[in-house]
């Protein structure tokens, strides 16, 4: 029983308070002028204003509240290793019995995040989340059975919101060792075709046997780009190119050290976004005609696009007496563009374009070698293709995939996407092209050629080739064998998918990755891995994924999932690299964030968790002080009086908690009724004896 006094007064506590200093008021002036009785006076004013507070005796029940003990295992991805989690497990039952029958203790046991992300493991905030509706007084302290690699540790008691004593008991051996490769400069985004600087360094944790030099491979989508020799400590730079849009995966893999706890870290990967400049475009028109400009605004519309456009207005050969200075806005730049910068240019076309003496057929040589080299060229056929000024008849023969024969069919006719086509990524989601016949306006002119030895992806009157594409060397070609792709552009009869089309045949020519005809890609996201096989075959082969700890799974029948797509989803449960492979393609996709925290380090450690335990009273200690020694759990103890520290050998202590609820409570007036009466009577009593003298 807890007693104290409190007051019920009669008049409000203003009036009361302006009465008390009236009557201060005048027991100063009495004083100071020296009248007698002002002791019996204050007496008397004291009692009248002590019975107006009505004084109150209170007994208040008390029961102390338990205090809160949080308890809180480590299930992070690096707790799984080393033997770990049975040292964790072995540590947390005997914690959760010890604490479960200490006396003033009420138990909380904390759900540690199990997901690993970027921000590695934070046990702090699993805590505080569990402790927040706790009052600050009542929390005895927090328990923490984990390997010591927490990534939110706080820096000062503050941080933590609460004060009382914080242990982290360590599981894992102290001689335990590993190695890793530490990123320290990482590229993030990259433009096509540049060079980035990927700086790393090879690091030995704990009592490494061996510190002698390795070989490190560093790979850039799965190909050997460099091997480096590193001993332990040293930090080295490789210059990395990026050779196309999207991610570009770069690993750097050190060998295993015999012994370490985990080769997982022993590879760190880099995703270095590769990102396009303006492709540059050489459109080449060989007179005006009503499809040119379809060309032109298609490829000015697109942001990604530099243009360099000219239409050849006048042949060399026509003579009318024009001025010179008349005969054009300005003159081709045949030996700039076809000789000194041809490398520049991304894709090069011809649009219903003739030789007609304006570029000699050494430039045309030059265009040969350009493609052979890797560049792209789109042939736009006219209705003239066999002329004696025809493109066909040049050094460009030789790379072509089909050879006109000298007729053009003129008759009406809708462009179809062939059995090729429909499984093809540059005409299988053409709009309109699903139906029979297509959702698309007639043509009426094509070009017929013989020698077809490319990839005919779309057809004309009796199934003649009308786009035809084939890779040439290390370059790609095109021939659209119709001058009348304008027609869709202009809406007739309804249109067509013109800018699709085209687009994706300059894109393809480009080498986009997403229309490439012959791909596997990963991807993954959730948990789960994707697969997809592109191909023009009927069927896909089977592909083998290898995950980030080497173990394979092979997919022998993969779905389905539309004309020349085939693919699977399959669980991937590590964060890491994965690799998949059908014998001729291979594909990477890295699942989690690149270079995850919580796989940086991995030995065992009380180093980040010891400040703040200490900073709290509380202790950072082993569970085995030895390779191979028993398991040592600490005995729970509660400390009723506040201490400084709440350790000791063979033992943790927690904070007795200071709050408390009230059960009941009993009041007993002090000052009233008779009482009061009667010592009020006595004071004015007495003061009247005094004033009668």
């Amino acid at each position: 029983m807890i007693w104290s006094i409190a007051f019920e007064p009669l008049l409000p506590v203003p009036i009361l308070a302006a009465g008390g200093v009236v009557a201060l008021a005048v027991l100063a002036l009495m004083v100071l002028r020296r009248r007698p009785g002002v002791l019996l006076r204050a007496l008397a004013l004291g009692l009248l204003l002590l019975g107006a507070a009505r004084p109150e005796l209170v007994a208040e029940d008390r029961k102390t509240l338990p205090s809160v003990v949080a308890l809180v295992a480590d299930r992070s991805a690096s707790q799984s290793l080393a033997g770990r989690p049975a040292d964790t497990d072995a540590a947390y039952a005997t914690l959760k019995e010890r604490l479960s029958r200490l006396s003033g203790v009420e138990l909380r046991e904390v759900p540690a995040a199990a997901t690993d992300n970027a921000d590695g493991t934070r046990l702090f905030a699993d805590v505080a989340r569990a402790l927040s509706d706790v009052p600050a007084d009542r929390i005895g302290g927090v328990v923490l059975v984990t390997d010591g690699r927490v990534h939110d540790a706080p820096k000062t008691v503050a941080g933590l919101g609460f004060s009382a004593p914080v242990h982290v008991l360590v599981s894992g051996d102290p001689d335990e060792y590993d190695r890793r490769i530490e990123l320290t400069s990482i590229p993030k985004f990259a433009l096509v075709r540049s060079t980035q600087r990927l700086s790393f360094r090879l690091v030995d944790d704990g009592r490494s046997p061996n510190g002698a030099a390795v070989p490190v491979v560093v790979r850039r989508d799965g190909e050997i780009i460099a091997t480096l020799t590193m001993a332990p400590g040293d930090e080295r730079s490789v210059d990395i190119a990026i050779p196309h849009a999207g991610d570009n995966i770069v690993e750097v893999e050190a060998p295993a050290l015999p012994g370490e706890i985990s080769p997982l870290n022993n590879t760190e990967v880099a995703v270095i976004d590769g990102v396009r400049q303006a492709l540059r475009v050489l459109l080449v028109s060989g007179e005006p005609h009503a499809g040119e400009r379809t060309w032109r605004d298609l490829l000015k519309s697109d942001a990604s696009v530099d243009l360099v456009h000219f239409t050849i207005l006048r042949p060399p050969e026509k003579q009318d007496g024009t001025p010179i200075d008349e005969l054009s806005l300005i003159a081709f730049p045949t030996r700039e563009l076809f000789d000194e910068k041809i490398g520049d240019f991304d894709l090069i076309i011809f649009d219903r374009y003739e030789k007609r003496g304006v570029l000699p057929l050494l430039y045309f040589d030059n265009i040969a070698r350009y493609v052979a080299e890797g560049g792209a060229l789109l042939m736009a056929a006219g209705p003239d293709p066999l002329n004696a000024d025809s493109v066909y008849d040049s050094p460009l023969a030789p790379l072509l995939p089909a050879i006109p024969n000298g007729n053009v069919v003129e008759t009406p006719f809708r462009p179809a996407v062939t059995p090729l086509g429909a499984r093809h990524p540059v005409t299988a989601e053409l709009p309109g092209g699903d139906a029979d016949p297509p959702r698309w306006s007639r043509w009426f002119r094509l070009v017929e050629t013989h020698e077809n030895r490319g990839e005919a992806l779309m057809s004309g009157p009796d199934g003649k080739p009308l786009l035809v594409l084939s890779r040439e060397g290390k370059g790609r070609v095109a021939m659209l064998l119709s001058d009348q792709v304008w027609l869709w552009a202009r809406g007739f009869e309804g249109g067509g998918p013109h800018a699709e089309l085209l687009r994706n045949v300059a894109h393809w020519l480009m080498g986009e990755p997403e229309l490439e005809e012959e791909a596997l890609r990963l991807s993954g996201e959730g948990g789960r891995l994707a697969v997809e096989r592109r191909t023009l075959k009927e069927t896909a082969e089977p592909v083998t994924v290898t995950f980030p700890d080497g173990s394979e799974q092979r997919i022998t029948g993969l779905s389905s999932l539309g004309p020349g797509r085939f693919g699977a989803t399959l669980s991937a449960p590590l964060p890491g690299l994965y690799k998949a492979t059908d014998g001729t393609l291979t594909a990477l996709a890295h699942v989690g964030p690149a270079n995850p925290r919580e796989f940086r380090a991995l030995v065992s450690t009380t180093e980040p968790t010891r400040p703040i335990a200490e900073a709290t009273g509380g202790a950072a200690i082993r569970l085995r002080a030895e390779a191979g020694g028993p398991l040592a759990v600490p005995a729970v103890a509660l400390r009723r009086q506040a201490a400084g520290t709440y350790s000791g050998d063979g033992w943790i202590g927690f904070k007795a908690s200071e709050a408390y609820e009230v059960a009941g409570i009993e009041t007993v007036p002090v000052y009233l009724g008779l009482l009061a009466a009667a010592l009020l009577l006595l004071a004015v009593g007495g003061l009247w004896w005094r004033e009668s003298r």
